[in-house]
């Protein structure tokens, strides 16, 4: 098959979904369906963690796949990430295609020497013979009120590692699309889930398998004005940010970058080319985060264009608060348009 016919199998096949019967489903539906489809498709497609055998899950993710595939197949674990993930490696070098559940980002440190010297490296040890197909997936960021190490947002950890990539859907229909696209890549994928949105809102979601690709942005909202640039739970405050200047009659752009690496440098450079004016939106702390790694993609490549620094709107230098302070800590719709109008007026 030619890379043409490729692509325009592809292409068919995606059009077949969009056409499909569609079902309005949560983000939990969403990828829940993504994992069984993907289960069905391929059987080295396993799902290995903490409870999400018998229990579906601490979100109840999982629910289902047990009884649909049995235990050789969906695996409860031990309380021990670094086994996890470790035990995920071995299989998906047997070639097996794990896909690993770590129930809170928060809980993934005991894990990260396994991600970093081992899953991210494997490629590039073995000279390419090896490669570790192989997701782990893990509720991130806060807005629930959950106890302490249930809130972490320190995605930057894992895209300043090479070797990893690194997803993060703002919705249902992304959420089945890309976890399809990450259980089906040759390499390591880390699936970072927004549990504030898990059930946040329904969307509709094709019920045939389908793929959205990795490495490719969204243009949520088209503006002239300014560009708003987010990720994961933020969409919704960028958006909610976009109506409320709109109503003042300002026209900006929503960019969700849907993947932090590779981050589709193309789709930013050619809004902020168009609009002059940048906001970046992140949850994590505002130091070192990826937000800064956006910031300066822009200057680079953009600078001549800019009418006004970019505005960076995050999460503050400190440790996650707990429930009572997770409000004023959360970057929100206010804070968006503040940062919009800074840009504007400058």
């Amino acid at each position: 098959m030619t890379r043409q016919q490729a692509a325009a199998s592809q292409q068919e096949r995606s059009l077949r979904a969009v056409e499909s019967p569609a079902e309005r489903l949560t983000m939990v539906q969403a990828i829940n369906q993504a994992l069984k489809a993907e289960m069905e498709r391929d059987e080295t497609v396993l799902v290995l963690g903490e409870d999400v055998g018998r229990d579906g899950g601490v979100f109840r993710v999982t629910e289902g796949l047990l009884d649909a595939f049995g235990s050789e197949r969906v695996m409860d674990t031990p309380l021990a990430e670094s086994g996890i993930v470790g035990f995920s490696i071995g299989l998906a070098a047997a070639g097996f295609r794990p896909v690993a559940e770590i129930q809170f980002m928060g809980f993934l440190y005991p894990a990260l020497n396994q991600l970093f010297a081992h899953a991210a490296r494997m490629r590039n040890r073995s000279r390419g013979r090896t490669h570790l197909p192989m997701v782990v997936r893990m509720p991130y960021g806060g807005g629930i009120h959950p106890p302490e190490h249930h809130s972490e947002s320190y995605e930057a950890l894992l895209v300043n590692t090479p070797g990893l990539k690194v997803v993060v859907p703002s919705t249902p229909y992304d959420a089945k699309g890309l976890l399809a696209s990450a259980i089906r890549d040759e390499d390591p994928v880390v699936f970072l889930e927004p549990k504030r949105i898990y059930r946040a809102f329904r969307e509709e979601v094709p019920s045939e398998p389908y793929t959205v690709p990795i490495g490719k942005a969204k243009v949520v909202k088209t503006g002239t004005d300014l560009t708003i640039i987010a990720y994961g739970s933020m969409v919704r405050q960028a958006l909610e940010a976009h109506d409320a200047l709109a109503r003042d009659g300002i026209s900006a752009e929503v960019v969700d970058l849907r993947t932090l690496s590779p981050v589709d440098a193309g789709t930013i450079i050619e809004s902020v080319t168009k609009t002059g004016r940048a906001v970046v939106v992140h949850e994590a702390p505002r130091t070192g985060g990826f937000g800064a790694e956006i910031v300066a993609l822009i200057n680079e490549r953009a600078l001549v264009h800019l009418k006004a620094p970019v505005e960076r709107v995050a999460g503050y230098d400190v440790v996650f608060p707990h429930a009572l302070l997770e409000n004023h800590y959360l970057p929100n719709r206010e804070r968006v348009v503040a940062a919009a109008k800074r840009a504007l007026e400058f």
